[in-house]
């Protein structure tokens, strides 16, 4: 997987790192909310791309759901970007594991950020500047990763 990464990054632009600034979107949640970078109402978003095919994907919505529940009144927004392709997959995912965090399905954002190996997470602050990439799943409640989040807010 490192190296299909490693090719893809030689061969297209951008791929967005921390310390640069997010490509702006406006994405239309499940829920039917609109959610821009520029008015999503936090202190922090977490925005994490995934797809109900990928098993780390599956595995990291726990403790992403028990994250966003903790920090949703510390002012961090959790914002996961399906990018499956069949909107029946993706429901059947979203009624299946209940995320406690604002979900959408869209095909081009990810691009704009250069991810096609999932999940993929930004932390990005109020002011759109990328200030974490998580590049593979992560456990949201392990304590080093809350304490590096706690040391952004």
């Amino acid at each position: 997987m490192a190296l299909v990464y490693v090719i893809y990054a030689a061969i297209h632009e951008p791929i967005v790192e921390a310390g640069d600034n997010a490509p702006d979107f406006t994405v239309t949640t499940d829920a039917g909310r609109a959610v821009s970078l520029s008015k999503f109402g936090g202190k922090l978003l977490v925005l994490n791309f995934w797809a109900s095919w990928c098993p780390p994907c599956v595995e990291e919505t726990p403790s992403l759901s028990a994250f966003a529940q903790q920090y949703a009144d510390k002012g961090v927004v959790v914002l996961a970007v399906s990018v499956d392709k069949d909107p029946e997959a993706y429901r059947k995912f979203v009624e299946k594991y209940h995320p406690s965090f604002l979900t959408a399905r869209d095909l081009k954002i990810h691009g704009d950020y250069g991810t096609f190996v999932y999940p993929e997470s930004y932390v990005i602050d109020a002011s759109g500047k990328v200030l974490r990439k998580y590049a593979e799943a992560k456990n949201w409640m392990n304590p080093d990763l809350v304490s590096d989040i706690n040391s952004l807010l």
